[in-house]
């Protein structure tokens, strides 16, 4: 139901666009976010956004730097990463912020920063 991919390995200071397709017919009516999980860490909320698109919300540690955004028509939520830094190493994940809409988090796609 929740299918991320586009990361990968990349140099501090480089963009990436993660991409997540969802198939849920109700796709148009769920808030969606970026989640991230860390070696040892906690999986953490990086970025939301509002089921029309109009509202986005952040952590800290990402603002200004990642952008979600999402195309209802085609089901997909996305993450423009700029100014990665090596903290951002990470798997990444799509899911409603409810976390009620699906079963379980679905594939995650790994992001490496380099130094």
């Amino acid at each position: 139901q929740l299918q991320a991919f586009g990361g990968g390995l990349v140099q501090a200071g480089g963009s990436l666009r993660l991409s997540c397709v969802v198939s849920r017919s109700i796709f148009s009516l769920i808030d969606m976010g970026w989640y991230r999980q860390a070696p040892g860490k906690q999986r953490e909320l990086v970025a939301g956004i509002s089921n029309g698109g109009s509202s986005t919300t952040y952590a800290d540690s990402v603002k200004g730097r990642f952008t979600i955004s999402r195309d209802n028509a085609k089901k997909t939520v996305y993450l423009q990463m700029n100014s990665l830094k090596p903290e951002d190493t990470a798997v990444y994940y799509c899911r409603d912020t409810a976390m009620k809409f699906f079963n379980s988090w679905g594939q995650g796609t790994e992001l490496t920063v380099s130094s």
